[in-house]
């Protein structure tokens, strides 16, 4: 029983811990005006390690649409590794609007594999990679079905910039409309530990106006804390259907 007590109490101050870090990198990024790859809605052409359980934690988010401002938090994506070409994944957000009211919406469960391994893999050429899942019903009341989904992903290098190209589609939620999406993901290192990274996506639902934007932001690998990636990003609207702006702070760990 000592034991056990020693466990959970240990365990406890290093969630503690790891919560005090991802605070204390908001605040700092806060300060400075500060679904998927974070910070990305676009994804890249690689899968967890065998036996490995990736988190994806957004543990702030923030949307402004037509004077209307929404939070996210958190923003969760699970990544189990399978084998060294397969990976489940599950996500879901938690929306809190100006009235108080919080729900979850975009829940989902997909398995991607790695069907090209490449420059992602440590080998040569391009890595390309594909997801299908479900998207499951949301909390939102009129999204309540199930919908289906699938991403084609291709990643590469050219000279010092790292590149994921994304282009899929399916069928939706609400009323089982078809949509089809894509996204560019554009990464460059600034140092050994920070790398600038930016993305143009977007969604095109069946018979509506198409919904792009655009992502500029950093991706922090600190030497001092191994298997813990930091990220924030800024989103701009580029199309009339995009909310205008959004914002993101989050953390990738792994184990």
């Amino acid at each position: 029983m000592k034991w056990m007590s020693y466990r959970l109490s240990r365990n406890r101050r290093l969630l503690q811990t790891v919560c005090r870090v991802s605070l204390l990198f908001g605040l700092l990024f806060v300060s400075v005006n500060a679904r998927a790859y974070r910070p990305f809605d676009s994804t890249d052409a690689d899968v967890a390690d065998a036996a490995e359980l990736e988190i994806e934690l957004g543990y702030f988010g923030w949307e402004r649409a037509e004077g209307d401002s929404v939070y996210f938090t958190p923003q969760l994506v699970l990544n189990y590794g399978l084998t060294s070409a397969f990976e489940v994944i599950a996500e879901f957000d938690v929306e809190h609007d100006p009235g108080g009211k919080s729900q979850l919406i975009d829940p989902g469960i997909f398995l991607k594999t790695v069907i090209k391994q490449g420059v992602l893999q440590e080998r040569p050429g391009v890595s390309f990679a594909l997801e299908v899942g479900a998207l499951l019903p949301s909390a939102i009341s009129e999204e309540d079905r199930t919908g289906f989904e699938a991403i084609g992903i291709v990643s590469g290098m050219l000279s010092s910039y790292t590149w994921h190209l994304n282009f899929g589609g399916g069928v939706d939620r609400i009323d089982h409309n078809s949509f089809s999406l894509w996204g560019v993901i554009i990464e460059r290192p600034v140092s050994p530990s920070l790398r600038f990274v930016a993305e143009l996506n977007g969604e095109k639902l069946n018979n509506e106006a198409v919904e792009n934007s655009a992502l500029i932001g950093f991706i922090w690998e600190p030497e001092s804390v191994p298997d813990m990636v930091f990220d924030v990003g800024i989103r701009h609207g580029v199309s009339d259907e995009a909310a205008d702006w959004g914002a993101t702070l989050g953390l990738t760990f792994s184990f």
